[in-house]
């Protein structure tokens, strides 16, 4: 009897204790609402309950003197776009994990203490935005919106499909959506390749567009804008600033990204023809020349995927970084040696750039080659601190600063 039972007793034990450890670790989101467990016990185990900052190595990271970055919300599975509700509710798209949260720090600390899912199977749901007590959230195709979003986040009703008859290619087909100052949508249609031109099977492609809050009276607003993933308008002009992908497959240090400012609709940013305002295409570049383009602000890393750009209006920052942008590098796929994983700051003089420099970086190990994070979007809260979404570390970070820190 005595050897039946000791093998059994091992094996409940062995269970046990790896049920333990699928506890402690990272908490899926399983339904509604969820959140991270982990943080809350290390709170307790802290010293005069003071909690770590996070369970990411937050200490790799590199800020200007006076800044601190901490977690807003963690376990985020793939924390893209955000949108900020009147309510506090901050919105968050995803890509390839078809879902969008609805994330809420009922406190006030700048924790997250509910996520919601809001929904779930979409099609790669990247761009949210939110207007008038509705969610807005883009998919490949469609665009969907959730009205009285805020009072039911529990349990949200079925969508309304705004329209659902943008191009299907998934090749660049997620989209950031923003409302502009004149409470129009933008919403951007990529080119459906690394380098083509098929404006002749629909002129949409490689534009941001832009159309009532119904879907109405869409019009085509920039072109040759090859993958934006980011823009805003500029607090004083009202003039939208956006970021582009430059192409791949020319080498690891041509073509340069972009940051773009528009000045007026209809304008021609160059794709495919030129690239960041001086290099000529090798495929198309003989068929029109750069000077029929506008060229961006300001060049930026080739391959380091510049996605989020905001401009910073709070009273926190100190004055040298007001009216500058920031830009979200979310890092290279491709390049030999890899580049970006990192926040930029490009600092202005007027719509000249004088400077184009880090502001946060540390998410990638250079020598090793892996990266813990990668930033996507940009949010400044109403207290002039500055959210920044990853879409690897999932989770959403917050910067703040004080002197002395």
């Amino acid at each position: 009897m005595k050897t039946y039972f000791q093998p059994l007793s091992l094996v409940i034990c062995l269970l046990f204790c790896l049920l333990t450890m699928s506890c402690n670790g990272k908490k899926e989101l399983p339904g509604s609402e969820a959140v991270d467990d982990s943080v809350q016990q290390a709170e307790d185990d802290q010293p005069g309950g003071e909690a770590p900052t996070s369970n990411l190595p937050l200490h790799l990271l590199n800020l200007p003197e006076g800044f601190k970055i901490d977690t807003y919300a963690e376990s985020v599975d793939g924390a893209r776009s955000m949108a900020m509700g009147p309510e506090g509710t901050l919105f968050v798209g995803t890509r390839n994990e078809g879902m969008v949260y609805a994330i809420r720090d009922t406190d006030g600390d700048f924790k997250a203490d509910e996520v919601h899912i809001i929904a779930k199977d979409l099609e790669q749901p990247n761009g949210v935005a939110f207007r008038d007590g509705a969610l807005y959230v883009a998919e490949v195709s469609r665009l969907l919106r959730y009205p009285n979003i805020e009072q039911q986040l529990s349990n949200p009703s079925q969508p309304e499909v705004v329209y659902d008859d943008y191009p299907t290619e998934f090749h660049h087909g997620w989209k950031y959506i923003a409302f502009g100052p004149d409470g129009k949508l933008y919403v951007p249609v990529g080119a459906p390749c690394n380098i083509c031109e098929r404006s002749n099977e629909d002129e949409r492609f490689a534009t941001i567009t832009r159309m009532d809050m119904d879907g109405s009276n869409r019009e085509i607003y920039a072109l040759g804008v090859r993958n934006t993933v980011g823009f805003t308008w500029h607090p004083q002009t009202g003039e939208m600033w956006f970021t582009d992908n430059g192409r791949d497959l020319m080498g690891d240090d041509v073509p340069p990204c972009e940051l773009n400012h528009i000045t007026a609709p209809g304008q021609h940013f160059g794709y495919p023809y030129c690239h960041g305002g001086t290099v000529k295409d090798p495929e198309f570049g003989d068929q029109r020349p750069c000077s029929d383009f506008v060229p961006p602000i300001q060049p930026l890393g080739a391959h380091v995927a510049p996605l989020g750009v905001k401009f910073d209006t709070g009273t926190m920052f100190p004055e040298a970084f007001k009216g500058h942008a920031f830009i979200a590098e979310h890092g290279s796929w491709n390049r030999s040696s890899k580049v970006g994983y990192r926040v930029t700051l490009v600092k202005l003089d007027g719509n000249k750039a004088i400077s184009y420099e880090p502001f946060i970086d540390g998410w990638l190990d250079e020598e090793k080659q892996e990266a813990f994070g990668r930033p996507v979007d940009l949010l400044f809260l109403e207290d002039g601190s500055l959210l920044i979404s990853d879409d690897v570390g999932d989770a959403i970070y917050r910067v703040t600063y004080a002197a002395g820190n």
